[in-house]
């Protein structure tokens, strides 16, 4: 993480910006002159989102970090298998999408891509030996709720 994206994380720690031209200017302030693309790229790098604060505005905040992934995905999967070098993880009705992301959000080199239904995801690995072990580590993550 860079000077400018630590001063990004401690600007939305510090007040409610809403959008990028708010954070641009606050970086500008703060002696970071940045271009639009410069703050969309580290909004993504740093995998910022949106939350409802007061009087429900939306505003960025730092992605919950590994509690809100382990949750996620410990209280949603119901159950995993791996055929080949596909795994197959079933959901909660209706969060499967929810945990695909989580799941891409992980940026592992062995998951090639994903796809999400109501309550099943499709992650495609790139051999069978990685999907057995993704699926064994995702099956105890289940087991740990």
């Amino acid at each position: 993480m860079n000077a400018r994206q630590k001063m990004i994380l401690q600007l939305i720690q510090s007040r409610q910006i809403c959008n990028q031209a708010e954070l641009q200017e606050a970086l500008t302030k703060e002696g970071f002159p940045v271009s639009q693309a410069t703050v969309s790229r580290d909004i993504r790098q740093m995998h910022l989102t949106k939350k409802a604060g007061s009087g429900h505005i939306y505003h960025y905040v730092a992605e919950e970090e590994t509690s809100f992934k382990t949750d996620m995905l410990s209280e949603n999967i119901r159950a995993v298998d791996c055929a080949g070098n596909v795994v197959v993880v079933k959901c909660s009705i209706g969060t499967a999408q929810a945990v695909c992301t989580v799941l891409d959000g992980i940026r592992r080199p062995e998951i090639v891509g994903t796809l999400a239904g109501d309550d099943t995801i499709f992650i495609l690995i790139r051999t069978p030996e990685q999907a057995e072990a993704l699926a064994k580590e995702l099956n105890q993550k289940m087991q740990n709720r």
